[in-house]
């Protein structure tokens, strides 16, 4: 009887060692693609690594796909990804390699455009752009780069309107994330072109106030 218990405890122990062991074989892939454009002094992949690697994706650095895979790794600083993230988000899309990371985008998109995660991604975005710390708002220029960027392909007609008034107005130099969360409400909420449901005496930033009046002021 201890013969056959001990077997049977040696095959539960190789079983549950299968796993494991497959699991840190992934790992160590992970890892290797990351080093394949880790930075060697700082041990992160930098902005250089990160143009690399969007040139193997064949995509630019612009492509919200990369914004999307900084959302996913959960990246603290804007151009770096660290290796303790790069396993988070490449574990989680099951990518190891060029091909798989590839493979693995349009499965990216369809998460991060779902309701319940857009949201989070929307201000993640935002955040993602604060480069320096403490900082709290973000440039006319760069926020409407990243308007075009995550609310572009949506609400692609708001979208064009609200960066031609914010490039056209004097008022605004910096974009704070309270504004910034006003133009993704603005978007899903006020029928447009028409405005016919918006009310100024509702809550809205002054911001979108002015962009409303500007709207009707130029509506030919």
């Amino acid at each position: 009887m201890r013969r056959t218990s001990k077997k049977s405890s040696s095959s539960t122990a190789t079983a549950s060692a299968g796993p494991t062991k497959a699991v840190s074989k992934e790992v160590e892939r992970i890892d290797q693609f990351f080093y394949t454009y880790a930075d060697n002094s700082s041990g992160m992949i930098d902005p250089e690594g990160i143009e690399t690697l969007c040139s193997h994706l064949e995509v630019p650095h612009t492509d919200v796909r990369i914004l999307m895979l900084a959302w996913k790794m959960g990246c603290d600083k804007q151009g770096y990804f660290t290796l303790d993230e790069w396993r988070t988000g490449l574990k989680a899309l099951r990518a190891d390699s060029i091909s798989k990371l590839k493979k693995a985008f349009p499965e990216l998109v369809q998460e991060v455009t779902r309701p319940s995660n857009f949201q989070d991604f929307y201000i993640y975005a935002f955040r993602y752009c604060l480069t320096e710390d403490k900082k709290k708002c973000i440039e006319i220029p760069v926020a409407c780069e990243l308007l075009n960027l995550v609310l572009g392909l949506q609400f692609r007609p708001q979208v064009d309107k609200l960066n031609n008034y914010l490039m056209y107005q004097n008022d605004y130099k910096v974009i704070t994330m309270d504004q910034w969360m006003g133009f993704i409400r603005f978007c899903n909420e006020i029928n447009f072109p028409s405005l016919d449901n918006y009310d100024s005496d509702l809550a809205w930033p002054l911001i979108l106030d002015n962009f409303v009046e500007w709207l009707r002021e130029n509506k030919s």
